[in-house]
This record gives C-alpha cells, structure tokens and sequence, in this order.
C-alpha cells in the first residue's frame, strides 16, 4: 500500500497492510536519536506522516508588532522570543521548554482586548498549499494539515489563569479572542479541503492528567461551538474529509461531543490517563485512534522486549490490522528516553505487517 492508500484504510477501519505508525522528536532526543541511528530518524523509519502547507501571506504583509507588549525585552535576544500570536518565551537553559509571557496578561478592560492585533488569515494565498496537496498525492502521501489552535491561542494571549477568570466573570473578554482564532482556523480548514487534503489536525489541550481543566458543560458552551463550525464548513467542501484533533489528558467527558461534532481520529489517548480498549468497545469505528503507546510509561521506562509486547497487545486488543488504530509515542519524545526502546518500537510496528 502507498502511505495514503494505509492511512485512508486505517481512518476507514479497512484492512491496512500494516498499521501506519510515526513518532516526534524534541530537538535533543533528535539529535541522540541520530547519532544512534547514523542518519536521520525520519528517513532512517519512512514514518507515516502527512505533507501539507499553510496558507501564505501575500507580498508586502506585515505581521503586528507585538514589542511593545513587552516593554524592556529584546526579541532574539538574552533567551526571549516572541512567536507569531505575540507571546513572549522565556528560556531558562531546560531543553525546549520555556516560560509563557502573555501579552494580555495584565488587560483591565475590554478595550485593550478588542485592539489588541491578531494576524487575520484572510488574505492569505492557498497556492502553497494546493502544491503540497498535489505532490503529497502524486508521491503516493496522504496531504494532512494543523489549521490551528483556538483555546490554546486564546489563553495564551491573555493568561492562563486570567482567560479562565474571563471565562467564568466576563466571557465576553475570552470569547472576543476565540472568535478572532476560530475565524483563521476556518479559513485553513475550509481552503484545505477545497485543496483536497484527506485530513485537518485540530485540537486543544483541554484536559489534565485525570479529568478536564474546566467543567465539561464550558466547553460545551464555548469551544464546542467553534470547532463545530470549522468541522461543518470543510465538510461543507469535501465531505469525506478527515478530522483530527489532539488533547492530551483524560478527555473522556466530552468523546460523545466529538463524535457529534465529526471527529474521526483522536490523539493521543493517553494510556496512563485513559483506557483505549474501553474507549473502543463504547465508540467501535466512530473513533479512529492516533497514539496510544506512553510517553509517561513505556517510552522512558519500558526494555525492548517490553516495548514489543506493549506494541503487540494493543495492536491485537483493538484489531489494528483491519485499521483504525496509528501507532505513535503520545506526544513528542524527550531526551531521556532510550534510542533502544524508539528502534524497539518501530521493529514491532513493522513486524505487524500482514
């Protein structure tokens, strides 16, 4: 099968050849993992991933300046950056890992809010983005695109703590900033399925390690809503689009809103925070899954022999070889995991071969 023809059946649940698998890297654990492999790890594995471009902004575009919201830092300069939502990072010397500044963090009126300036998507050229649909199909790839975070976006302009404030005293405040996110997020979805991309990744991390961050019946009223309305508007296009969306955690509360509102594949199904199996026997195929193989558990902590197991159980218990199960460590893989236990796990993702 061709990457496209596995990763169509494995979202389909129809027999797949092997069960499609991948895995993420932070940037030192790429770099062990190299050494170790002699080569890159992505073309050392021939991992099963998506190709997919944005959409470009035309020429002359400027991008806010977002430096005054950070008044004595320097971008690039003494570990601080500031991404494109306008978020300052701190870096602290720990790997990858930085401190959030949000710009908004100190808002004290709606106003500030309503100026503060958003990078609209809408006249950005999907010109690129068609291109990479239309090589990733002719090499036998399936197009896959992110179109963007809303809630995640959303709080981390303001805070995290004062956008859930917002959320529960003055909703107006967060959902001013939702809406602005969900507007570009529906504009990627809808110009990727007019592309004809097999699948749009979305998502947000909504959940801890055992239950939501905020009440269920909230995220019904305000996120919900927005994914509903980006899901509705590709599908609008390309009906047989597929849908991705990540949330790390235990997310259990809100699967059946998932399954309403169209998703078809769910990442990461945390195994230490959520049972996979269980999970298939309430949704059988209405939920194709992405992940399931710890990054708190097996991947750091689990021999060869053990990975190999772990790999083969879980394919076996939810029947991956007629689909609807990808294999990939449940998040980006940190350096203190062993290169063994990486080459352990794609030896049995390929020993599934049927």
């Amino acid at each position: 099968m061709t990457k496209r023809e596995r990763f169509l059946a494995f979202a389909n649940f129809e027999r797949v050849d092997r069960p499609p698998r991948y895995a993420g890297y932070v940037p030192a654990m790429h770099e062990k993992l190299t050494a170790y492999l002699g080569e890159d790890p992505d073309a050392y594995f021939d991992m099963d991933r998506g190709k997919g471009a944005g959409l470009e902004p035309p020429e002359g575009f400027e991008f806010p300046d977002y430096s005054v919201y950070h008044p004595g830092r320097e971008d690039g300069r003494d570990g601080f950056s500031i991404d494109e939502n306008g978020c300052g990072h701190l870096n602290h010397g720990f790997y990858h890992f930085t401190e959030y500044i949000s710009p908004l963090r100190n808002a004290t009126s709606f106003e500030e809010v309503e100026k503060y300036p958003i990078a609209s998507n809408a006249t950005f050229s999907d010109a690129a983005m068609r291109a990479s649909a239309a090589v990733a199909h002719k090499n036998g790839e399936f197009a896959q695109i992110f179109v963007g975070h809303i809630y995640e976006n959303a709080w981390q302009v303001r805070g995290y703590e004062p956008f859930l404030m917002d959320l529960l005293t003055q909703r107006e405040w967060a959902e001013l900033l939702l809406d602005r996110f969900c507007e570009n997020s529906l504009r990627v979805a809808v110009a990727a399925a007019r592309a004809g991309y097999d699948c749009i990744a979305t998502g947000d991390d909504v959940a801890n390690q055992n239950a939501m961050m905020f009440h269920p019946h909230l995220w019904r009223a305000v996120m919900k809503p927005r994914w509903a309305r980006v899901i509705a508007a590709a599908r609008a296009v390309k009906r047989d689009i597929h849908v991705w969306y990540h949330s790390d955690g235990n997310i259990t509360d809100i699967l059946d809103d998932f399954v309403e509102i169209g998703v078809t594949i769910l990442n990461p199904v945390q195994p230490e925070c959520m049972d996979p199996i269980a999970i298939r026997k309430r949704y059988g195929k209405r939920l194709a899954f992405d992940g399931c193989v710890g990054t708190q558990s097996t991947f750091p902590f689990a021999t060869p022999e053990t990975m190999h197991k772990t790999v083969y159980k879980l394919a076996d218990a939810l029947n991956a070889r007629n689909g609807g199960l990808m294999l990939s460590p449940t998040h980006v893989l940190e350096p203190e995991v062993p290169s063994e236990n990486i080459e352990a796990f794609f030896e049995a993702c390929d020993a599934l071969r049927t």
